[in-house]
């Protein structure tokens, strides 16, 4: 018997064939659970550039909320200028350089919203400046914007795709006969975008309107109406910009409407100018269940500090990390008002 196991075995060593006939070869190990897959947004609102903040370190403006930003799949972020080129002005009409967009997108922004009632600032020409330049980013930096035609711009991540349907309610220039190609706020050219996005079998659609009453806590009449409507349409969430302030949010048929960001950087110092939320909007795909969700909109205060408050220049901060923290600024007072803005804001808007 055991010349037999060392005749055997010997055949094995020196014949391949005879070796691949009797060892059994194990199977690849298989993953028991394939794991989620997440897309992230984090969206700021309106990214100004006053003439004031023209003399200050741009720098620190959004030192503070850069990781967050940077740490997103994509950060979408209100752009209330066009770049027109000098002469740099403020309001009420604005143009800003083109390195205030350059340092948007080295904090980590890589989605610009250009729908909004400031892009024709400095008339055709200035837009489509602002467009060429924006053009240039997107072969340098990969940023994306939108707001511009009736194509949704269409996002992906990881197997999700979602698409991001940007629009005004006007652009100040007059009658509405003689602005250019901006997506604006009419149901028919709207339906259009989001219908094109349907099309696409894109998994998500997300409105991002600007709309409302500039300075109003609450949202009015017409945003309750277009926000039914969106929902109805097939939107997953509404995210809107304009009036300066939070506004109060709410859910409609379980789709979440944040109504107002407010000013993500600014110089305006007028009462609850200076609050803005920011949301953060996750969507997960279940491989192993084969289902894609939204889970519910996580909502974060910051606070504009304007120079010498907090930093020598202005810088936006997360007010949660700040709580306590009355010693760190330059200014204490302004720490107050912080706290007293955050109140009134919560109060009047709900959110909690």
């Amino acid at each position: 018997m055991r010349k037999t196991i060392i005749i055997l075995s010997a055949i094995l060593l020196v014949c391949p064939a005879a070796r691949s006939q009797y060892l059994y070869k194990l199977p690849p190990p298989q993953a028991l659970y394939a794991p989620c897959d997440t897309a992230t947004l984090f969206i700021i609102g309106d990214v100004m550039m006053h003439s004031k903040q023209l003399d200050y370190d741009h720098k620190t403006f959004l030192q503070y909320i850069r990781p967050r930003m940077q740490q997103a799949d994509f950060c979408i972020a209100n752009m209330e200028f066009p770049l027109g080129g000098p002469p740099y002005t403020g309001y009420p009409a604005f143009s800003t350089p083109d390195w205030y967009a350059e340092y948007l997108s080295q904090c980590g922004a890589n989605v610009f919203l250009v729908a909004n009632n400031h892009l024709l600032d400095r008339g055709l020409a200035g837009l489509r400046r602002t467009l060429k330049v924006y053009d240039q980013m997107c072969d340098a930096h990969g940023i994306r914007y939108t707001g511009i035609g009736r194509e949704p711009l269409i996002i992906r991540r990881r197997g999700l795709s979602i698409a991001l349907v940007n629009f005004t309610y006007g652009t100040n220039t007059g009658p509405e006969t003689t602005s250019p190609d901006v997506l604006r706020m009419r149901r028919e050219d709207v339906a259009k975008a989001i219908s094109k996005a349907k099309e696409a079998g894109v998994d998500f659609i997300v409105a991002l309107p600007h709309w409302g009453t500039e300075y109003s806590l609450r949202h009015n009449q017409s945003q309750d109406s277009w926000a039914r409507w969106l929902v109805s349409q097939g939107c997953c969430a509404v995210v809107g910009s304009h009036p300066h302030v939070v506004q109060d949010t709410t859910h409609i048929n379980g789709v979440p409407v944040i109504y107002s960001l407010g000013n993500a950087i600014s110089n305006m110092s007028a009462e609850n100018t200076r609050l803005e939320l920011a949301v953060t909007l996750r969507f997960i795909y279940d491989r192993n269940n084969q289902t894609k969700t939204m889970l519910e909109p996580q909502l974060d205060f910051m606070w504009c500090t304007l120079p010498e408050r907090l930093t020598t220049s202005y810088a936006t901060i997360f007010v949660d990390e700040f709580k306590e923290r009355r010693s760190d600024w330059i200014e204490p007072a302004d720490y107050d008002n912080m706290m007293a803005t955050l109140k009134r804001v919560k109060s009047a808007t709900g959110i909690k």
